[in-house]
Formats: structure tokens, C-alpha cells, sequence
């Protein structure tokens, strides 16, 4: 298959989790980083895009302040999960 599919909201996870990383009190190593991305990626609806035009639609709909709202609980919910139970 020649067309790749990206999720967008790897994007939006991943630019919530800069933001709001550094004011916790916890290990910042790979493996922490991306078992919070995990959680909360995987309590966030998936947003698929195949092309330009795709993106651009999915970006508008994160302007929505639920959507960034709703992004940014699941990161913090993520962040305490792993910071409650470190897996090393």
C-alpha cells in the first residue's frame, strides 16, 4: 500500500505532553514518556489522516476547546497513572 495513514492525534498527545511534562515530579526517561502516550492515546478516538486536506480538517477540529480540553485530562490522567506505578 502506497498511501500512508498518520493519526493525528499522536501529534496532539505528544505537543500536550511537552507542555504540561516538566511540572511533575517524576521520571522523564523514553519508556515513561511513551507508556503515558500509550494511555492516553489509547483513551482518545483516533484521528486518521491520508492526505493534506485531512490533516488540515483535523487540525481545525482541535482548535475546539472540548477537544483540547478532553486531550489534555487523558495526558494528566496518563501522567499520574505511570507516575503511580513505574514499570522500572
Amino acid at each position: 500500500m502506497s498511501v500512508k495513514m498518520k493519526n493525528y492525534m499522536e501529534i496532539c498527545v505528544e505537543r500536550t505532553l511537552d507542555s504540561v511534562w516538566g511540572n511533575y515530579d517524576m521520571c522523564k526517561c523514553d519508556r515513561c514518556r511513551a507508556d503515558i502516550m500509550a494511555i492516553a492515546l489509547n483513551r482518545l478516538p483516533a484521528k486518521y489522516v491520508v492526505t493534506p486536506e485531512g490533516e488540515q480538517f483535523v487540525k481545525l477540529i482541535t482548535l475546539q476547546s472540548q477537544f483540547e480540553v478532553d486531550t489534555l485530562a487523558e495526558v494528566v490522567k496518563a501522567i499520574e497513572i505511570v507516575k503511580n506505578s513505574k514499570r522500572h
